[in-house]
């Protein structure tokens, strides 16, 4: 009787296959973390070019305008000394760090509080290139509502700190000791344009690091559930406007990202689901994230930063309310598209390419510019005929 025949049997090799689950799970792990700096690196490269455009502007007007002749002009508050005040600030740098800095020399050194206050917030809601870096990631209608807002916050902000008028704080925060040091003034030149515009970059980059890795993550990682969640995306707008406009600044706070840093965040809010006010609350909230905040508490001291958060925050909420309602009533507000995050990971020879190579050079010419010409190294002509 012959013998059934039977499949033959191979040994296991367990090793082997120890292995290959070893790098499944490797795998598994590395995939998102690259889809993640992907995502990162294409919102860098869709606007890098405008950042360093920015940045070159704002590093022209801070070393050829006199901010001396500004802080003595701004000594009321009036319309007019505000008014003033907000066009120094637009003009002026969009570094929240830099610009706190700004306004501290010129409220410690005379200005009065709205005046000051009306340039930090100008100099980090109303400058070119976070205009430009917003029309290039959401679209023209964010630019300027960012713009428009910006106003119409300072304007509310006006409001409320005359309503609220703290005197004894004020004087209080004015004379409050705290550590510094005064930079000697440079001769303006295009020496002094190339280490401003060096140094700015260098105060941003971490911040600008971190507001793209943590939007190519959360753009990434998070499901779109979460975010339709939180944002309320089914509840009527009565409802879903003033609690997105609440929420926005707080997550701005968490998320520690500030300056431009925070755009590209901006934009994974809008692609969740994310109110039009809900998204510019967020955006006017650099200025309240807790590493300026710690800033703050040492230039003026604890009392009179509570007081500044808080009418900080009840203005950038209130006026994210008022544009989204004046946007919305005017048919500006954009559709949200969600693949439009999927959209930023094409690379292709466009006009971004030969952008981001033409400022590139010049970002790469004020570097070397720069660091041939550091701070406090002796006088030379420029190429100007000035000296450094």
């Amino acid at each position: 009787m012959m013998s059934e025949s039977r499949p033959k049997k191979f040994p296991l090799d367990l090793p082997m296959m120890g292995r290959i689950t070893e790098t499944g799970m490797i795998l598994n792990l590395i995939t998102p973390v690259l889809d993640c700096v992907l995502m990162a690196a294409s919102m860098f490269w869709k606007v890098g070019w405008s950042l360093v455009l920015g940045f070159f502007l704002s590093a022209v007007l801070q070393v050829f305008v006199a901010k001396d002749r500004i802080r003595r002009a701004l000594g009321r508050d009036g319309v007019r000394e505000i008014a003033l005040a907000t066009a120094a600030g637009a003009a002026s740098s969009s570094c929240s760090f830099a610009s706190a800095a700004v306004m501290r020399s010129l409220f410690k050194g005379g200005a009065a509080l709205i005046p000051s206050l009306a340039f930090l917030f100008a100099s980090t809601n109303l400058v070119v290139e976070l205009g430009l870096v917003l029309w290039l990631l959401l679209g023209w209608q964010f630019a300027a509502a960012e713009w428009v807002g910006g106003i119409v916050l300072i304007a509310i902000l006006a409001v409320l700190v005359k309503a609220t008028y703290p005197r004894a704080l004020v004087e209080q925060a004015r004379g409050w000791s705290e550590p510094g040091r005064a930079m000697p003034p440079a001769q303006p030149s295009w020496r002094a344009v190339a280490r401003s515009f060096a140094g700015e970059w260098r105060m941003l980059r971490k911040d600008l690091l971190i507001g793209f890795l943590v939007a190519g993550a959360l753009s990434v990682l998070v499901p779109g559930e979460v975010w339709r969640g939180l944002f309320l995306t089914s509840a009527p707008d009565a409802v879903r406007v003033p609690l997105n406009a609440l929420v926005g600044p707080v997550i701005a706070v968490l998320s520690f990202v500030c300056s431009i840093g925070n755009v590209p965040m901006a934009a994974v809010l809008w692609m969740h689901g994310m109110s039009f006010g809900g998204v510019l609350s967020f955006l006017f909230a650099d200025l309240i994230v807790l590493p300026l905040v710690g800033i703050y508490r040492r230039y003026y001291g604890p009392r009179f930063t509570s007081y500044i958060v808080a009418v900080f925050y009840a203005a950038m909420v209130l006026a994210a309310i008022v544009v989204d309602v004046g946007f919305s009533a005017a048919g500006l507000v954009p559709v949200a598209r969600p693949h439009a995050m999927g959209e930023m990971a094409d690379f292709a020879i466009d006009y971004t390419f030969w952008l981001n190579l033409a400022f590139g050079a010049l970002a790469a010419y004020l570097f070397w510019l720069a660091r041939r010409n550091p701070v406090g190294a002796a006088a030379a002509p420029s190429c100007c005929g000035h000296h450094a």
